[in-house]
């Protein structure tokens, strides 16, 4: 567990599935009959084109067929909360910046849709505490496991023990799906592959699970904080379930997309044979079947800003954008009950990325040449106003590549607020150009977490219940799969597919 440290956590890092060669995942496109004479839905419309709904369209396409007219609604570019950046002439990674190789929906993606993988390369990882750094890695191994067998005891042996069952359970939701099984909600997807423990992590705070575990204080602080703030944003305090995932994508052999993360959605639209309509979704009016007898589903009006698109009632609807509050901003009309409006929130995080000299004095560094880190992430203290800071490689380029401190270069800075001139200047000697991206990229996280429906109505689904057991693109695409699964075996009422566990390989 020594390339712990390696990592690029990224707005949205996820849980590496140790999954070995899984015969029941075979992806593509596939056409299924329908066992029923019901005819199958005529329009399907998803709202967001991020990662979460462009798979949906493409899981969507695969259950119902090339028939249902597929419509995807994006106020913004596609791709969401993967996005880029233009800094000095080169595209960088501004939002979800990294894929374990474990991914086997992203995985899938990139081979059906022909695009070419990034391997990301770390390099030498610190943590800062404000005042110094409580570990540096080295290029010798050995040397660095014997820091932090020192520092740290056998906790990072037994956090890997207990990381690989955890994944171990996690990867059955492979399984499950090849199957063709859905879930209602996402605690019957937790229980069916972890059973009540996967349940009591999302209702206890990492801190917590790890001390009654026996873990050290100085490792929680030291090392688990460090992760969460990176990965997430936060603390200590986010679920025991998050903080597994988040620790889980810090391993070694990450990667991205050439050219940047959002051609996967791009990619899926066009896979799926669906229509991007840009503009932005304001209301959904639910509008009766005229006879209940008839076992007739509701149908579903959406009233569309700033758009010249003439259609707008559809059979079946998916809301992959968060519906909390101050978010999508989505009224819901003649509904018999009251959709949306969720507790909780989302988390601010803005990622800067500047072009120019790191200024290693702020990191306690006298001497310029002995400052060989790549990502340095810390530990919570009130003087601090950043996350981390790690340098980045332009998306054009196979590999990432090595940066010299002693030269400009891009860096990537995670902070809770947009950072001021001042907070600038004492990071870097000097820069000469940056951008910068806030982002409500996260729920914040604080157990015991409450999880939205999935399913809102009769055929309106939300995929972004999700988020709130661990947000990450290869979540998001778990979710989809499994809306279109739940969407298919609903509306042609195959119960025997729904809500099942124990299922055997």
């Amino acid at each position: 567990m020594v390339r712990t440290l390696a990592l690029r956590g990224g707005i949205r890092s996820w849980v590496g599935v140790h999954v070995h060669n899984n015969p029941w995942w075979t992806g593509g496109l596939r056409y299924f009959n329908a066992e029923s004479d019901k005819s199958p839905p005529k329009r399907i419309a998803i709202v967001g084109a991020g990662i979460g709904g462009t798979a949906a369209a493409y899981f969507l396409r695969q259950q119902f067929g090339k028939c249902a007219q597929i419509d995807i609604f994006e106020n913004g570019k596609v791709g969401g909360r993967l996005a880029t950046t233009t800094v000095e002439g080169n595209e960088y990674e501004v939002g979800g910046t990294v894929i374990h190789p474990r991914n086997l929906h992203m995985k899938d993606f990139i081979r059906q849709l022909g695009l070419k993988e990034r391997q990301v390369n770390i390099g030498r990882v610190g943590i800062y505490n404000g005042e110094k750094f409580t570990f540096e890695e080295s290029s010798s191994f050995l040397i660095n496991v014997l820091k932090l067998q020192w520092r740290y005891g056998f906790n990072l042996i037994r956090l890997k023990i207990w990381l690989n069952g955890i994944l171990e359970k996690f990867s059955r939701i492979y399984h499950y799906q090849h199957q063709e099984y859905a879930f209602t909600t996402v605690e019957e997807l937790l229980h069916a592959l972890g059973g009540d423990e996967f349940i009591s992590m999302t209702q206890a705070t990492v801190e917590e699970v790890l001390l009654k575990a026996g873990y050290s204080q100085k490792f929680m602080d030291e090392m688990v904080t460090p992760v969460m703030r990176i990965n997430y944003g936060q603390n200590k305090n986010v679920s025991a379930f998050v903080g597994a995932v988040s620790l889980a994508g810090a391993q070694p052999n990450l990667w991205a997309v050439e050219g940047g993360n959002w051609l996967v959605c791009q990619g899926l639209i066009n896979a799926a044979s669906a229509e991007l309509v840009q503009g932005r979704v304001t209301a959904v009016e639910c509008q009766s079947p005229p006879s209940r007898a008839e076992k007739t589903f509701s149908s579903y009006k959406l009233d569309i800003e700033k758009s010249d698109f003439s259609y707008s009632v559809y059979d079946i609807v998916v809301l992959a954008a968060p519906l909390h509050k101050n978010m999508a901003n989505i009224s819901f009309q003649n509904f018999s009950h009251p959709v949306g409006d969720f507790s909780g929130k989302y988390h601010q995080t803005v990622a800067t990325v500047v072009y120019g000299l790191l200024n290693v004095p702020f990191f306690s560094y006298k001497n310029l040449n002995e400052f060989t880190l790549n990502e340095i992430l810390t530990t919570e203290n009130p003087k601090l106003f950043i996350s981390s800071v790690g340098a980045l490689s332009p998306l054009n380029v196979s590999v990432d590549c090595k940066v010299k401190v002693t030269e400009p270069a891009a860096w990537k800075v995670f902070s809770p607020e947009p950072l001021t001139q001042e907070q600038l200047d004492l990071l870097f000697a000097s820069y000469s150009s940056k951008s910068e991206r806030t982002w409500l990229a996260y729920p914040h996280y604080a157990p015991p977490e409450i999880f939205p429906p999935i399913i809102l109505h009769d055929n309106m689904y939300y995929l972004n219940s999700i988020e709130w057991a661990a947000s990450a693109m290869e979540m998001s695409a778990i979710a989809a799969r499994n809306i279109a699964l739940l969407a298919h075996h609903r509306w042609y009422q195959k119960t025997d597919k729904i809500d099942q566990e124990n299922l055997k390989a």
